[in-house]
């Protein structure tokens, strides 16, 4: 079992808050330019969806979304706000093959073991349709270590994610950088890459 159930207390504890800090009325680029790049009416795993919001936003654009998250406050504020079918999954229940057209990983799989990446990613690559798009939101850094708020974090070189995803049979088409204050309140490098299967 990957899921750390001290990161999970986390966000159950803290839905609200994160849902308040990271609130928004549209997509931010990085959701629009996945959005944009998706077959018509696609079939999209939201892992680790939080409040909820980027479903929301992948429905309103046409897509069906299937968010998951291992937070049951996450999940039932995803459903008490958007009423968008959410449930309880954590990364090991992704078990499905060739069933979607994108998956959003959008700073989820940060939380699981450096150790279990590898094999995330493979069952991500299974569960996406061939060509289909994987957006994957990391931070960077080495090791791995607890936030001020105890949250499990895994860091990683942009070239290491590069090759983990090579490894999973993913080819990379787009990499940007940057750094953005989360909801420990620090400033934090990170990576967004986006990766067809």
């Amino acid at each position: 079992m990957s899921a750390d159930p001290r990161t999970i207390a986390v966000y159950d504890a803290k839905a609200g808050d994160y849902a308040d800090r990271f609130a928004s009325t549209e997509p931010d680029r990085h959701l629009s330019a996945f959005i944009a790049a998706l077959p018509r009416g696609a079939h999209v795993l939201d892992l680790g969806c939080g409040p909820g919001t980027a479903s929301a936003f992948l429905r309103a654009a046409g897509h069906v979304p299937d968010p998951v998250d291992a937070s049951a406050a996450m999940v039932s504020m995803a459903n008490e706000h958007h009423d968008i079918g959410a449930r309880l999954a954590t990364f090991d229940d992704v078990d499905a093959v060739a069933q979607y057209d994108g998956v959003w990983a959008n700073f989820s799989l940060l939380h699981a073991p450096r150790s279990d990446l590898p094999r995330h990613l493979a069952a991500l690559h299974r569960a996406l349709k061939p060509g289909g798009l994987l957006h994957l939101g990391m931070k960077t850094g080495t090791g791995e270590a607890r936030d001020g708020l105890d949250r499990l974090y895994s860091y990683y070189s942009v070239a290491e994610l590069h090759g983990m995803l090579a490894n999973a049979g993913f080819t990379v088409t787009a990499t940007s950088e940057g750094h953005e204050r989360g909801l420990a309140g620090t400033d934090d490098p990170f990576v967004i890459i986006e990766a067809h299967a």
